[in-house]
């Protein structure tokens, strides 16, 4: 595909980040493509990590953004040990058994030390600090988190409505999915941090007398958020996930808990996918039903109300999944090391990159239910659409 300046021809183009923490760096290679292709998103949504990937996105110019996810990443996976570890037992652990135990010993550090900039661990215990104290509810502190997200988010950007930006949660007292929303309140480092607010291990985070959680807890994609409570608009959607639904049966006990996460934090994006397809399917064939009326039927309150839902918007929706490896484990998802940090980058770029060599990804849909579902990288050169 011929890359240039012109903008895909859809009213929205919107980036949608699935939680799941170090895995993130996917979603930084993904935005690295899109960016070298010159697509940039009118609004970014996400949960949890994909929440601040999206503010780092939505809070610099586009100029800057691959440079401040980039930044960002290096910052949270620099540590001394480790990189000295990947870079003299380079060959050690070139095969899966060695990067296996990199692995593991690279999340032992994690839930040990914390992640610098990020979370770190309590002292005393929560299980040794007075019920109802702040540090009672969570193995970690987030404080630092602010910190760094002021390090690398022009929150006033944000604020002033460049690239529309929502961040998922969960209100602890109700049980309620809510979306902090850039064109709804003015978003802090706060709503970000109560995005990324996974309980046990991180605290909840207090907002306007409310607390709230990780939006992962409920869903853990903006799938619906944008594409059916959002404007209806001709949309081109980058779904970005980090768990995959689909995965082979697990052998051990260990493939257990990782294939657990997966079928838990995936959140059924391609049943959500197809269910909305159900929905827009519907639309297209009663608007065109009541573009075929008599005036005098279009008047009456009955074909009035349907003329509400019924439009010909049409969308696109783009899936980039990463695809785990052999010798990741369950604890992929806080396994912040500086290899594995390059990996899942490196995958969401050259996905991407693939992607978009595919120009029928780019294009309005020219079928009857105007909706076209792609997912090239599952098996290339297959799609549906």
């Amino acid at each position: 595909m011929t890359q240039s300046d012109k903008r895909p021809p859809f009213e929205c183009v919107a980036l949608l980040l699935q939680g799941g923490g170090a895995l993130g760096a996917y979603q930084g290679g993904v935005y690295q493509a899109l960016s070298e292709a010159h697509i940039h998103p009118d609004w970014v949504a996400g949960i949890s990590i994909g929440s601040i990937n999206a503010a780092i996105i939505a809070g610099n110019a586009p100029e800057a953004r691959v440079e401040k996810l980039h930044a960002f990443w290096e910052s949270i996976t620099s540590a001394p040990l480790l990189d000295a570890m990947s870079f003299f037992g380079r060959f050690a652990i070139e095969g899966d058994e060695g990067r296996k135990f990199f692995n593991q010993i690279s999340a032992a550090l994690a839930l040990t030390a914390g992640v610098s900039g990020f979370f770190k661990p309590r002292i005393p215990s929560p299980l040794f600090q007075p019920s109802g104290s702040p540090g009672a509810t969570s193995y970690y502190d987030t404080h630092s988190l602010v910190g760094t997200l002021e390090r690398f988010v022009d929150f006033d950007r944000i604020n002033a409505g460049n690239t529309r930006l929502s961040a998922g949660a969960v209100n602890v007292r109700t049980g309620n999915f809510v979306y902090f929303d850039s064109t709804i309140q003015k978003i802090t480092p706060l709503h970000i941090l109560a995005s990324a607010a996974l309980p046990p291990g991180l605290p909840a985070i207090e907002i306007d007398g409310e607390h709230y959680w990780d939006g992962g807890l409920i869903s853990n994609t903006p799938l619906q958020w944008v594409l059916q409570y959002g404007p209806r608009q001709d949309t081109l959607a980058f779904e970005v996930d980090l768990w995959s639904a689909r995965g082979r049966f697990p052998r051990n006990i260990m493939e257990v808990a990782t294939r657990e996460k997966e079928i838990q934090f995936s959140s059924r994006t391609r049943d959500n996918t197809d269910r909305f397809a159900d929905i827009q399917r519907i639309r297209h064939a009663v608007a065109k039903l009541i573009d075929e009326l008599p005036s005098e039927i279009k008047d009456r309150a009955g074909a009035a109300s349907l003329s509400s839902f019924a439009d010909h918007k049409v969308y696109n929706i783009v899936h980039l999944i990463y695809r785990t490896k052999e010798f990741e484990g369950d604890s992929k998802d806080y396994e912040f090391s500086g290899l594995s940090m390059r990996d899942h980058w490196k995958a969401g770029y050259h996905d991407t990159v693939r992607t978009l060599r595919h120009p029928e990804a780019l294009q309005r849909p020219k079928n009857s239910e105007g909706l076209a579902i792609f997912d090239f990288n599952e098996h290339e050169n297959d799609a549906r659409a």
